[in-house]
């Protein structure tokens, strides 16, 4: 099988998009082009990349100690991915580790595991995180959050009062890139000066930002040296299981890996073990050789494409589609609604509609217009309930509600978010849609279920077995 050669850019990208063209049902029994706007969760693959896998799997073998062809060749193709992830990043293997596990959510308790803080130190971590890159840090040590303003942006006077709060006790500084609910782009380069001013190391998500800007991460020792950074392939058009985490080389020299067993060993007796080196001790059993593969050639493909094209051509879809958001009636934006301000955020929007309920609005548009969205919190409630103005009270009836497997009235918005494939005709489908919700034109009569929260179509149900067989 030969893989895709042809020359691509943003011009003709969506031919490469694997899927593309698939038609989905609606209620009234047509089947329409799919509009994918959820690429902030997950980003469909390239036809490039699943071409690269696809011929790899022909020689795909267990690495590292096998002697046959296939292990040598695979083993020498997963250590190139490492290799691509850091000049991706345009780090050197002297002072970095690129460690592979399955998602950046591994990435980020890997790290929160192992990496050394002083014992009476604190972790600073902003609102405006999602789950993985806070809840990990909470069974380390205690976590200080840093407050958002009323846009859901970093606020910067408070994260200067808490670092002199805590002055000499900050082991760490937490935060996004961008954030998954507002778009907002942190600025980077000033919070790691600040940070590290403060004697803290600094770790940042980067899940949502790599597949739309360049990341400096900067040498070892300068002011502005990211010392740690994570992501997940499956939101750069690699959806096949992987996560990675670049650390700096020192952190994992010492101490116990966080899992054991094969592949993190030197030597092992009845009694004792001693572990290889780093990043091999830190990657317990088979890794996931064929996801690597895979994010490699996803990478190569979106730097051939260019991350600054990528960025432009974004940020005109995202000012276009606030344009016209904002002519709906009884609809709220949460966070910046400037359409000049768009270079500084990334494509992702949410909102809400007067009087109906997020859940209602996404399953409308789901089987009324085909059009994939995500609706709720998006693992960021602390994040979400700061935008929505959720008071206290209100928190308590919910988690009242929660504990009795009652979801109706969980808060929360629906969200948008773009990838360098989409179009203004798909944003014109979906505001075509929205504006029927808020007039309340829609077709279809929806229930909601108690214990999930979702809507559905009353008396409507999907076959899927027509669409896709696992037999």
């Amino acid at each position: 099988m030969k893989t895709t050669r042809q020359n691509l850019n943003l011009a003709n990208i969506r031919r490469h998009v694997v899927g593309i063209n698939k038609k989905v049902p609606l209620l009234n029994g047509k089947h329409v082009p799919y509009v994918y706007l959820d690429n902030a969760a997950s980003t469909p693959t390239l036809q490039p990349v699943l071409d690269t896998l696809n011929e790899f799997m022909e020689w795909y073998s267990n690495i590292h100690r096998g002697t046959g062809f296939k292990s040598l060749l695979s083993t020498y193709y997963f250590e190139m991915a490492r290799k691509i992830v850091a000049e991706f990043f345009q780090i050197n293997t002297r002072d970095h580790l690129v460690i592979f596990g399955k998602n950046g959510t591994e990435a980020i308790n890997k790290l929160a595991h192992r990496v050394p803080l002083p014992e009476h130190s604190v972790i600073l971590v902003s609102k405006m995180e999602h789950h993985s890159n806070d809840l990990p840090w909470r069974a380390r040590r205690p976590v200080i959050h840093v407050n958002v303003d009323s846009l859901g942006r970093l606020d910067w006077h408070d994260f200067i009062a808490k670092l002199e709060e805590y002055k000499g006790r900050v082991g760490l500084v937490a935060m996004t890139a961008a954030s998954n609910v507002t778009g907002y782009i942190n600025d980077l380069e000033a919070i790691t000066e600040t940070g590290h001013r403060y004697g803290a190391k600094i770790m940042i998500d980067a899940a949502q930002l790599v597949p739309h800007r360049a990341i400096d991460i900067k040498p070892v020792g300068h002011p502005r040296h990211i010392d740690f950074l994570a992501f997940s392939a499956h939101k750069i058009y690699a959806p096949f299981g992987l996560g990675v985490l670049i650390a700096d080389r020192d952190t994992f020299k010492e101490g116990d890996p966080d899992m054991v067993g094969g592949g993190t060993v030197a030597l092992v007796s009845d009694d004792y073990a001693y572990w290889t080196d780093a990043p091999e001790k830190e990657e317990a059993g088979t890794p996931n050789v064929a996801g690597a593969i895979a994010l490699a050639k996803a990478l190569r493909v979106v730097q051939k494409i260019g991350l600054e094209k990528i960025a432009r051509h974004e940020a005109e879809l995202t000012a276009y589609t606030l344009k016209k958001l904002k002519q709906i009636p009884g609809i709220t934006i949460y966070g910046s609604v400037d359409e000049d301000s768009v270079q500084q955020r990334l494509g992702v929007i949410s909102f809400n509609l007067q009087d109906k309920s997020h859940a209602l609005v996404g399953a409308i548009l789901n089987y009324e217009g085909g059009i994939g969205v995500r609706t709720g919190c998006f693992c960021a409630h602390p994040y979400v309930k700061c935008l929505l103005g959720v008071t206290i009270e209100q928190s308590q009836v919910l988690e009242e509600n929660i504990l009795h497997h009652d979801r109706r009235t969980i808060p929360g918005a629906v969200r948008i978010s773009f990838g360098m494939y989409n179009t203004k005709s798909e944003i014109e489908r979906m505001i075509d849609v929205l504006q029927l919700i808020a007039a309340n034109k829609y077709k279809g009569r929806y229930e909601i279920s108690r214990e999930t929260g979702e809507y559905h179509p009353q008396g409507f149900k999907m076959n899927y077995r027509r669409y896709f067989k696992l037999d």
